[in-house]
């Protein structure tokens, strides 16, 4: 199958198998180890990119599913809300084992690229897909809402 998809505002076109999954074909054809493997059920959200304006699960995406033309934004893209939000990450101690951290700020770039002035019941929202096994969101919250101030 031939795709031709952006990836971090790279022009990709290729020969794939269809039932290559998102996650694997970023992460070892295009070398993108940025977005984790987790639970490979779409549970954990440790893979979450932004897919077409949209965070998903890269996981549970077949590259069959993956429309032509597509425009894919990872952990290791350039966006200014991602940009801002990795900055306010490390000064709020926000990325903490590591696991999580960037489907957590990818989930964090999505909902402030949609909703710029969420309050903290959408933030929580944004953010409840992916899931942190450390110690919990306190500072994750408080790295979004600096950010907020920002934008």
């Amino acid at each position: 199958m031939k795709i031709e998809i952006t990836v971090n505002g790279k022009s990709i076109s290729r020969d794939i198998p269809p039932n290559r999954r998102l996650l694997d074909f970023l992460r070892e054809d295009l070398g993108l180890k940025g977005t984790k493997y987790g639970c490979d059920q779409g549970e954990c959200g440790a893979c979450s990119l932004i897919l077409n304006g949209k965070i998903i699960t890269s996981c549970m995406i077949l590259m069959a599913q993956v429309p032509l033309n597509s425009v894919i934004l990872t952990i290791e893209g350039e966006d200014p809300i991602l940009q801002l939000i990795q900055e306010k990450f490390k000064e709020f101690g926000a990325a903490q084992c590591g696991a999580c951290t960037p489907g957590m700020i990818m989930a964090a770039t999505s909902l402030l690229q949609l909703n710029p002035n969420a309050n903290q019941d959408e933030i929580e929202e944004g953010l409840c897909g992916v899931l942190c096994r450390c110690t919990g969101y306190t500072k994750i919250y408080e790295a979004v809402k600096e950010a907020q101030k920002q934008l």
